[in-house]
């Protein structure tokens, strides 16, 4: 009798987690494009250009993470 308490409880579970699924792969398909577009326009900067902005190639995939974390945490 227990199983059957158990499986009425929890009936409308697997379409909660399916969109649960789908939200957070739609969520993290958008973090990887605003990172990816934020890797190319910082990559594409001169070095000076980007020593004017304060920066140093080797902190464009640091920012680009930061800046698609932000973009999903708006």
């Amino acid at each position: 009798m227990a199983v059957a308490t158990h499986n009425t409880a929890l009936k409308g579970a697997p379409a909660t987690s399916l969109a649960s699924l789908f939200e957070a792969a739609k969520t993290r398909f958008i973090q990887y494009r605003v990172y990816r577009q934020t890797v190319h326009e910082l990559s594409d900067l001169s070095n000076r250009e980007l020593a004017d902005l304060g920066l140093h190639r080797s902190m464009i995939r640091r920012l680009a993470q930061q800046a698609a974390e932000e973009h999903v945490a708006r």
